[in-house]
Parts: structure tokens; sequence; C-alpha cells
């Protein structure tokens, strides 16, 4: 079928992408992010390493879990939370095989918080760890931990929440860029953003049943930008708009809608989605809004590897809906000029051409990821 044949020639790119020298990492990214993302599981051990670069000829040995239990401030709690972590191992496990995993899964959390005393544990983190040991086993998945922990994951890990509440801030903002009317409901209900809290700090891990959706959410956010996560929320948010806005504009019951997420959701649609408004509203130009509670640095602003690939830009895609939503938009027109926004109608031109140029679409990419202008609130140095 077409589909196995796309398959077949995705797998040989990825292949001839690892055997290059050096290794064609932008060509992994693009697979990775690309549709069925990295498609097995023998293939994730080749290819997360890669895209988080770390060296697999050079992985320490495990320290015995005894010494790293004793006198750790952390282990009651991560012992309680890997007891409650069952449904995250796979149905029909044997019992012993899967006790077996939750010891290796204590030892990799307390191995990693012991060689970093800078990182704090927080609740949530163990459903990050036994997605990377049941995809690449536990020496391999300390590795990959270790380095998630003091990159992606770093703001989780502070010692109070207040950065990881600023990552939150972002996701009314890319809300109120897509459709302003699921925002301002949102705003009316006061329902905050909280209900996407276990979403972002879990990497989805804990709030989504198959396993196949949670690593290939990891093949995703693996290959880019450590917001990305929170455009993904704002995607499903977006994606639910109907349900939103036909929900009483109370607190209570606009939490209770969003924070029960959808298992049928359309991922890879999602996806495309998700990298699409990133280029279209990259986090710089969103950082003013989400700065408004806080200018905090945060690990995003560190981040350095911005080779989003071009298959990431789908204008084509934005612009078909976008011309699918003009006549709402122009009912809207009066409300938007009341309230100061960009204007998502010359974005859209702009995008346009790139459709049109084709040879352009890469320079809109590379321009559109340079990372946050020198404005004046200069959270991101």
């Amino acid at each position: 079928t077409d589909f196995d044949s796309r398959k077949k020639r995705k797998v040989a790119e990825i292949y001839q992408a690892l055997n290059s020298d050096p290794i064609d990492v932008a060509t992994l990214r693009r697979m990775a992010i690309s549709e069925g993302g990295l498609l097995t599981d023998e293939i994730r051990c080749k290819v997360w390493p890669k895209l988080l670069s770390v060296n697999t000829d050079d992985l320490p040995p495990l320290p015995a879990g005894k010494e790293l239990r004793e006198d750790n401030k952390d282990y009651q709690q991560v012992l309680l939370d890997v007891r409650r972590s069952l449904r995250r191992f796979p149905p029909g496990m044997p019992d012993d095989q899967r006790e077996g995993l939750q010891e290796d899964l204590i030892d990799i959390i307390l191995h990693v918080l012991k060689r970093n005393p800078q990182l704090h544990y927080y609740q949530g983190y163990h459903d990050i760890v036994v997605t990377f040991l049941l995809v690449v086993g536990d020496r391999l998945a300390t590795a990959l931990v270790e380095k998630l922990s003091t990159h992606h994951l770093r703001d989780f890990m502070d010692p109070t929440m207040d950065n990881t509440k600023h990552i939150l801030n972002y996701l009314m903002p890319i809300i109120d860029q897509v459709n302003p009317e699921v925002h301002d409901f949102m705003q009316s209900a006061e329902v905050g953003t909280i209900f996407a809290l276990s979403w972002l700090i879990t990497w989805f891990g804990h709030v989504l049943s198959d396993f196949r959706h949670v690593v290939r959410l990891y093949d995703f956010f693996l290959a880019c930008h450590p917001l990305m996560p929170i455009y993904f929320a704002a995607v499903i948010v977006l994606h639910r708009e109907q349900e939103v806005l036909d929900c009483e504009c109370d607190m209570a019951s606009v939490h209770h809608l969003l924070s029960q997420i959808p298992q049928d959701l359309p991922y890879e649609t999602l996806i495309s989605r998700a990298g699409d408004l990133f280029v279209q509203f990259p986090p710089s130009e969103l950082a003013r809004e989400a700065a408004q509670q806080q200018a905090e640095r945060t690990a995003a602003s560190t981040f350095k590897d911005f080779e989003l690939a071009s298959v990431q830009q789908r204008p084509d895609t934005v612009l078909r809906q976008r011309f699918r939503e003009r006549p709402r938009a122009e009912e809207r027109t009066k409300s938007v000029l009341a309230k100061p926004r960009t204007n998502r109608f010359v974005k859209l031109a702009v995008m346009g051409l790139t459709v049109a140029l084709g040879a352009a679409a890469l320079a809109v990419v590379k321009s559109a990821l340079e990372w946050a202008p020198k404005f004046e609130l200069q959270i991101f140095p």
C-alpha cells in the first residue's frame, strides 16, 4: 500500500541520516516531526540520543540502587509516585517484570537528582522517565533523562513553580492569536491554565492512555523547541473550540471539560498545526504578553538549536484554513479593532507569498526562528 511504501522510504531516509558523516541531525529532526514520527522504538533508540546530543558510546554504569536510596530526601516521594504508576506500563506485562522496571525507574530518578543537586523532583517527572525507560532501557534512559532534565525540563525542576507558571502563561496568548472568541470565553470563565499543568510537565505522558501516542509526541517534542508542548496544549484547546463555547461560562465547568483530554485526538493534524503556529507566532512574539505576569529567565531562552526544518512550515494548510475562517473573521473585525493585536492578515499575505515562491519558504522559517528580538523587557538575553 501507499502507506507502507512511504514508511519504507522514511526508514531508509532515517538510516541514511544516521549513517552520514557527520550525522545529519537536521534530517533526523524533520523525520521526528513529520507524519508518523520515528515509527519504531528500535529507531527511537538510535535517534533520540542524536536529538539530545547524547554520546551513546560512553554511557556511565548505573550505581547500585541501595546507596542511592540511603539518605535521599526525595526517595519516599519518588517511591510513592512510582508505586502509583501502574497504568504507565503495558497492559498484560507480568508483575515481576513490571516490578523490576519500577525499581529501575526509582534508580534512574534518584541517580539524575544526585548528580544534579540544582534539580528538584516534581510529581509527574516519573511519567516522563518511564516513557524513556520503556523505549530505550535503563542505561540509555538515564543519560537521555539527565540531558533533558538540564535542558527542556529545567524550568519544571526549580525549587519554585515560578518558571512553570511562566511557561503556562504562553497558552492564552497563542489561543488569542488564533481564536479570540475562545480566548475571551476562557478569560470570562476565569478558568486559568492550570488544567494544562499535568499535560505540560509530563509531556502528556500522564494523560494519554495509548503509549503509541505518547512516544509519537515525544518524537515531536525532542526535535523541537522546549516550548512546543505548550503550543500543542493550545492546539488541543483550539481543536475543541465548539465544546468549549458550548460549555457553561464558569470556571468549574470549563476546567472540568478541558482537564478531561479526549483520547481520540487527530494527533498528526494537531502536531502539524502546532508546528505552523510556532512558526507564525514564535515565542519571542508572545513573550511580551506572557511576561506581563513575570519577567524571568527560562530554559526556553537558552535553547540555541533551531533547526526546525522547513517541513515544520506548511503555509498552504494554514492559508486554506484561514480563507475558510475569513467570513467569520470579518464579523469580528469590530471587536478586533478595539483590541490591539498583531495583524494576522498581513502575516497571511506574507505566507501566501512563500507558497507562491516556494524557495522563500526556508528563509521565512529561518527568520521566524531567530529567537527573541531585543525588546524592552529583555526576558530572553
